[in-house]
């Protein structure tokens, strides 16, 4: 997988053989994506399942255009284990990479090969076969008018046996933990010391839900601070010099009074340090900034936020979960909410869910027992949040309400 620089700036990938050209197959499909405006990270996640099957390919002398379901098979096989031609090996030893990364890897070779049949070439035609009946799962309205000849499942699949657990979250305290170890209160000053917009991220992503991409994309005017009404923040679509985006579209969310007199403090400190004076629309500027290294006072990027969370696993070691994300923050915002009682509805709009079902099906470990053992603690949590205002009335919806 090779990373491209285009003229603009931006950053794409694609895939290269073993002569180290473009493996045109794989580049026509990651072309399609990139016309469908998929995002940077899926084109990314895609190259690199495309390479690893070219890779595969190479290593069993097999030409892309003339595999069976047999060589799909044994591409699993080789993901798990790594064995080149004529090795068999009896040795009992870890997978090279999860099930789940396994099943993401194949469903994106699929793809490719799904693409390329409906554009007439002779390939993977027996990769799918056509089920009458469901397996189970959510189908939208009048799906038994809309599909009249079955629906199309993929032969060759891989059966996670972890598929259906919980996603990860936080507790409270442990959010608390990392938000207090970026920055704390310091009463003898009566001033915030360490790094306020560590913290200011990570309160940003427990009490809205939002994604890291979209955080990092937010601007100072998406953020609508309270000035007697309720304070809110703006998940705008845009360009973003880091391919960061709002995967999930338009959407506005409110949010506390703390939250919002915390982003004061950040505003307050940027401009003590010359920030509104570098640029000439300081409200076009991302919220997220450089401070501690050049360019400063550029666009925060995902990686160095990744930094952050390895040096916070570090010193938090013990307190926190040893392999948390800021994904997480997002779950956790999921799970409080639905646990003080928001109704699911709500918090799919909220998170950006394009279905409710989308919701329910990510969240639905979240039963009555969770919650007569959680409730009290996650509704202190979420005490001072502010899920939306009643069109009619005006009126605060809070969590608790």
């Amino acid at each position: 997988m090779q990373r491209l620089v285009l003229s603009d700036g931006a950053f794409t990938w694609t895939v290269l053989g073993r002569d180290h050209l473009v493996v045109e197959p794989a580049e026509e499909y990651l072309e399609y994506l990139r016309a469908q405006r998929a995002s940077p990270n899926t084109v990314k996640s895609y190259a690199r399942a495309l390479a690893l099957w070219w890779q595969y390919l190479d290593g069993f002398d097999l030409r892309w255009d003339a595999v069976t379901l047999q060589d799909f098979g044994a591409f699993l096989t080789w993901l798990r284990t790594g064995d080149e031609p004529g090795v068999a090996s009896i040795e009992r030893r870890p997978s090279r990479f999860a099930e789940s990364t396994i099943e993401v890897r194949l469903a994106a070779v699929m793809s490719c090969y799904d693409y390329h049949l409906f554009n007439g070439v002779d390939v993977g035609r027996d990769l799918h076969r056509i089920t009458q009946r469901g397996s189970g799962r959510y189908k939208p309205l009048l799906e038994h008018v809309a599909r009249r000849r079955g629906r199309r499942r993929s032969v060759v699949r891989v059966r996670d046996r972890r598929r259906g657990a919980p996603p990860p979250v936080l507790t409270p305290r442990q959010i608390e933990r990392i938000c207090e170890a970026c920055a704390s209160w310091d009463e003898k000053t009566r001033e915030w010391s360490g790094s306020v917009r560590n913290r200011l991220l990570w309160m940003l992503l427990a009490e809205t839900g939002v994604r890291l991409g979209e955080a990092l994309g937010l601007q100072h005017r998406d953020w609508h601070t309270g000035r007697g009404d309720t304070p809110f923040i703006e998940v705008v679509p845009r360009d973003h010099p880091h391919q960061v985006r709002a995967k999930s579209g338009y959407r506005r969310l409110y949010v506390s009074d703390e939250l919002d007199r915390f982003y004061g403090e950040y505003v307050w400190r940027l401009c003590e340090a010359g920030a509104d004076l570098v640029s000439e629309d300081f409200d076009a500027t991302c919220v997220f900034v450089n401070l501690d290294h050049a360019p400063k006072f550029a666009p925060w990027r995902p990686e160095s936020v990744y930094d952050l969370v390895d040096r916070l696993r570090r010193e938090l070691s013990g307190q926190v979960p040893p392999t948390w994300t800021p994904h997480w923050m997002r779950h956790s915002h999921a799970t409080a909410l639905l646990l003080s009682g928001v109704p699911v509805h709500v918090v799919s709009r909220r998170l950006g869910h394009a279905d409710v079902q989308t919701t329910l099906n990510t969240y639905a470990h979240v039963t009555d027992d969770a919650e007569m053992r959680a409730l009290a603690d996650w509704k202190a949590y979420t005490a001072g949040w502010r899920v939306g205002v009643d069109v009619d009335t005006g009126e605060q919806i809070g969590p608790c309400s």
